[in-house]
């Protein structure tokens, strides 16, 4: 008797959403496994972060969002959170006059204190370079560790699925990897990630697997590992005659 495969962690069917009367996207659909790093790659405008917004309730939206077993679909932002679902927004921003542990105790709140403490200890574990800085204030660290510190954030929530929304926005190559670097890390703990990225190459060398987005809808899934990705993305973003070498982005 064949054994059947697991039920995804997030399975997300006929997802419609958008602002007021403007609809974004349409019939959206995709999974992700547990512990799996997936990427949303897309042009500007494509919907990719009114996708994460749709998805951590921010947004309203129709359809249907299962997330570990259990439908999610009228979910609010908080209720989305104790599912363990964690949404760092794009350009989240720390409290600068805080030191880096009470902003990470903050991203807690409303859970015991022991609780918290320990799991901020856990979210420290994936940046060292902030654990050295723990009672700093957050305004003396570089915006790579800013960036760092939005993502430990939402670490201390414990999620299974963390979204990122452009973490490497308006941050040098440098800083950009070594932010990227921690999907590896969280990926290897068993936690699943969905990156929004527009530096493509950086993307996908962190991923299992990406879908492409554009005009609203899902218009490729594929496996970062597939050696024609970059020519199948361009493709699909902008038809057949596209010369843009996206590869390049």
């Amino acid at each position: 008797m064949p054994i059947s495969a697991p039920e995804p962690l997030l399975q997300v069917s006929g997802l419609t959403a958008g602002y007021g009367k403007i609809v974004v996207l349409r019939d959206i659909a995709l999974t992700i496994g547990a512990g799996e790093a997936v990427a949303l790659l897309g042009p500007n405008g494509a919907g990719k972060t009114t996708l994460l917004r749709a998805l951590s309730g921010l947004l309203p939206r129709t359809g249907q969002v299962r997330f570990a077993g259990q439908d999610i679909s009228t979910a609010s932002p908080r209720e989305t959170v104790r599912a363990g679902l964690v949404h760092v927004v794009e350009g989240h921003r720390v409290f600068t006059q805080l030191s880096v542990f009470d902003n990470l105790l903050l991203a807690g709140y409303g859970l015991p204190r022991d609780v918290r403490v320990t799991q901020v200890e856990e979210a420290l574990t994936f940046f060292p370079e902030i654990a050295a800085k723990r009672n700093d204030r957050a305004v003396t660290l570089s915006g790579g560790q800013q960036q760092m510190l939005a993502v430990a954030q939402g670490l201390v929530a414990r999620p299974r699925l963390l979204m990122l929304d452009e973490p490497s926005a308006g941050l040098s190559p440098v800083l950009v990897d070594r932010v990227l670097a921690a999907v590896v890390r969280l990926r290897e703990a068993g936690t699943a990630v969905l990156l929004v990225e527009q530096l493509i190459e950086k993307a996908v060398a962190v991923v299992d697997r990406v879908y492409a987005l554009a005009r609203g809808t899902i218009v490729l899934e594929a496996r970062a590992s597939e050696g024609d990705l970059a020519n199948r993305l361009e493709h699909a973003y902008f038809g057949a005659d596209a010369t843009s070498p996206l590869a390049a982005h």
